[in-house]
C-alpha cells in the first residue's frame, strides 16, 4: 500500500480521481486546496491490484439465470414499457447481453454458424460503455470495464458481471 499526493487544477480532480481508480485499488480520495489557493492538492490511498483470476464459466455465471424464454420476455417487456425519454437501467443491458451470450453459446454447442455471437459482443461492449460511462454499479471484480482483457473478451465481462449480479438479486 502507498499513498499518491497529485497536485492539480481543480477542473482536472474528477478525471485525475477516475485515472487513479483504473490503475490502482484507491481508498477515499482527500482534497485540500494549495497554499496560493489556486490548485487542489489530492491525497490517496493506493495499493497495486491484484492479478486476476479466470473469468466465470458460462454453466457457473448462467447457474441462478431463469430460462431463455423469460429472460426474453423480461427484456422485450421492459423495452416496451420504458416512458420516453427515459434510458434504460444497468439491469436492462446485463440481462440483455446475457441472454444473447446463453444464445449465442447453445448455438456455438449445436454448431449453427450464424450471427449470434456477434450480437452477444455487441451487446457486451454496450454493457461495457454503459460501465465505464455510469455510477460504477458494476462489480467489476476481478476485471474492470477498463481492464485490457475486458476489451479482449466482452462476453467474459458479461459472465462476471451477471453470476455476480444474479447472486445479488
Amino acid at each position: 500500500m502507498f499513498e499518491i499526493r497529485i497536485i492539480c487544477d481543480p477542473d482536472d480532480a474528477d478525471c485525475v480521481t477516475t485515472a487513479l481508480s483504473g490503475a490502482f485499488t484507491t481508498g477515499a480520495v482527500r482534497t485540500y486546496p494549495t497554499r496560493d489557493g489556486e490548485r487542489t492538492r489530492l491525497y490517496v490511498t493506493a495499493d497495486h491490484r491484484p492479478e486476476p483470476g479466470p473469468w466465470p464459466t458460462p454453466e457457473g455465471a448462467y447457474a441462478l439465470a431463469p430460462s431463455m424464454v423469460r429472460e426474453i420476455g423480461w427484456t422485450a417487456q421492459t423495452a416496451a414499457d420504458k416512458p420516453f425519454g427515459e434510458s434504460l437501467g444497468r439491469e436492462y443491458w446485463l440481462r440483455k447481453a446475457a441472454l444473447l451470450d446463453r444464445i449465442a453459446l447453445r448455438d456455438e454447442e449445436d454448431g449453427l454458424s450464424g450471427d449470434a455471437g456477434e450480437v452477444a459482443t455487441e451487446a457486451a461492449r454496450r454493457l461495457i460503455a454503459y460501465d465505464r460511462d455510469g455510477e460504477g454499479d458494476y462489480h467489476g471484480a476481478p476485471y474492470w470495464p477498463e481492464h485490457p482483457a475486458t476489451d479482449a473478451d466482452p462476453r467474459g465481462y458479461v459472465r462476471q458481471e451477471y453470476a455476480h449480479w444474479a447472486k445479488n438479486h
